[in-house]
C-alpha cells in the first residue's frame, strides 16, 4: 500500500510478472505446509492479505525471501473504495485465451521428438520462435566486422592442441547422449 519511493504509485493497480520466489510464497499462503497455519486467499478483497515486497541483493542478485504476507484484513475499509479498485483491475482473457496455448497433440509431438520416440518435427517458422523467445534477449554477433589477423606461432600450437583435446570430449558427450537415450527408451 506504501511506496515511499515512488509515492505518485500508491493506490494504483499495476499488472506485476513475478518469478518463482513469489509465486512460491503465493502456494504457501493459500497451501501451508503445517496443520496449524491458516490458508488465505491473498486475492480476495475482504479476506485477504497485502503482499511486503521485501528485495534484498545477494551475491550481485536481488533475492525475495525476505517478502512476505501481511496479516488478514479487508483490503480497505471503504466499500466504494473498493469498488474502485475492483474497477481498475486488468483483464486477463487475453493471456489465458486458449490460442496462447499449443495444442495437447503440438505438445506430444514435442515430447516424443524430445524423447527420441518419433521422427523431427515439421520446420518451425521464425515467427514462432520469435512468439516463444519474446521476452528473452538475444545476442548476434556481427562477424563480417572483424577482419582475419594471422595467429602467432606459439598460438596456433596451443589451438592444435586444444583441437585434438576435443576428441575426446565429444566422446564423452556421445556417452552422456547415449545414457540419456537409455533412460527414455526404459
Amino acid at each position: 500500500m506504501k511506496d515511499p519511493t515512488n509515492p505518485h504509485n500508491e493506490g494504483k493497480v499495476f499488472l506485476f510478472k513475478y518469478g518463482k520466489k513469489i509465486f512460491d510464497k503465493i502456494m504457501e499462503a493459500m497451501q501451508p505446509e503445517f496443520e496449524d497455519e491458516t490458508p488465505i486467499n491473498p486475492f480476495d478483497f475482504w479476506q485477504g492479505a497485502n503482499f511486503k515486497l521485501k528485495i534484498v541483493k545477494k551475491d550481485g542478485y536481488w533475492n525475495y525471501d525476505k517478502s512476505e504476507f501481511d496479516r488478514v484484513a479487508p483490503l480497505l475499509d471503504d466499500d466504494d473504495a473498493l469498488e474502485a479498485v475492483w474497477k481498475k483491475q486488468y483483464s486477463l482473457a487475453a493471456v489465458t485465451a486458449p490460442d496462447q496455448f499449443k495444442s495437447y497433440e503440438d505438445l506430444e509431438k514435442r515430447l516424443k521428438y524430445v524423447l527420441g520416440q518419433k521422427s523431427a518435427p515439421r520446420p518451425r517458422l521464425d515467427e514462432e520462435v520469435e512468439d516463444e523467445d519474446n521476452d528473452r534477449g538475444s545476442y548476434s554477433p556481427d562477424f563480417t566486422s572483424r577482419r582475419s589477423e594471422p595467429v602467432p606461432q606459439d598460438l596456433s600450437e596451443e589451438l592444435s592442441k586444444l583441437t585434438s583435446s576435443s576428441t575426446s570430449t565429444d566422446e564423452d558427450e556421445d556417452d552422456a547422449l547415449s545414457y540419456f537415450q537409455r533412460l527414455a527408451e526404459d
